[in-house]
């Protein structure tokens, strides 16, 4: 009798055991360059935050998983998911034919666009009006392959793009492209340099942001597509952009 006790009660500690394993959510490792305020960057406390940050653990939360960021400078960000170093990108990526060849993504999450950044006594309204000049992008981005259109307008590319504003401060660039949000941050926010740039014109471009994955990851793509309608569907997004995007 003791011995059938004590089996059942090993096999209940192993039930409970394998219920439990099986109940743990699925953790992710995901990638982002937080040098892009307001989507990511890192905080006086040394933290990554930003829109990205808090949708994304918005989206793991209702798709019953947990996320751990993964701070990664941008150029080489994408051969990194290819090595398989962690299983996702979120980094203000807009999803374009050519990535889409190499790699795999989730449903839109936000729509963005390249806007133009350049000093206040600046008269040019569009890049192609700086011709002559150097126009700074970051590396690798859409806002960089938009510069290279122009002719006569020489590209001048920063593994960060706080390092272009700050070249445009120093007068040694004639503007810097970026998408919308970023922009607002540098130009109309950051005290350093609201007195001294301003944004030209409207986008002119109009992208959409996804979550990268290696190609193939059909699985982990459907898991994001499941949270990211959630949180659609639930308005969460809303209140995301309302403390960031604002």
């Amino acid at each position: 009798m003791k011995m059938l006790k004590m089996l059942a009660a090993v096999l209940t500690v192993t039930v409970l055991t394998a219920g439990a394993a099986f109940a743990a959510p699925k953790k992710i490792v995901v990638a982002t360059d937080a040098t892009w305020p307001p989507m990511e960057m890192v905080d006086k406390d040394k933290k990554i935050v930003g829109f990205d940050i808090d949708f994304l653990n918005a989206v793991a939360k209702e798709a019953g998983f947990t996320v751990e960021f993964k701070n990664t400078a941008w150029d080489g960000i994408f051969a990194g998911v290819e090595a398989g170093q962690y299983d996702a990108i979120i980094s203000s990526v807009t999803i374009t034919d050519e990535r889409l060849k190499k790699y795999d993504f989730s449903m839109p999450y936000i729509d963005a666009g390249q806007i133009l950044i350049v000093p206040k006594a600046e008269k040019g309204l569009k890049i192609a009006d700086l011709k002559g000049k150097k126009v700074g992008a970051q590396i690798g981005t859409t806002g960089a392959m938009e510069v290279k259109k122009n002719a006569g307008v020489e590209l001048k590319t920063y593994d960060e793009v706080g390092l272009a504003f700050e070249d445009m401060a120093a007068g040694r660039i004639g503007g810097v492209v970026c998408d919308e949000p970023t922009a607002i941050i540098y130009a109309l926010k950051k005290d350093e340099y609201k007195s001294k740039f301003k944004i030209v014109g409207k986008p002119f471009t109009k992208e959409a942001y996804g979550i990268v994955v290696k190609k193939g990851n059909k699985e982990l793509v459907d898991l994001l597509n499941k949270g990211i309608k959630a949180v659609k569907a639930k308005k969460a997004d809303v209140a995301i952009k309302k403390q960031w995007l604002k």
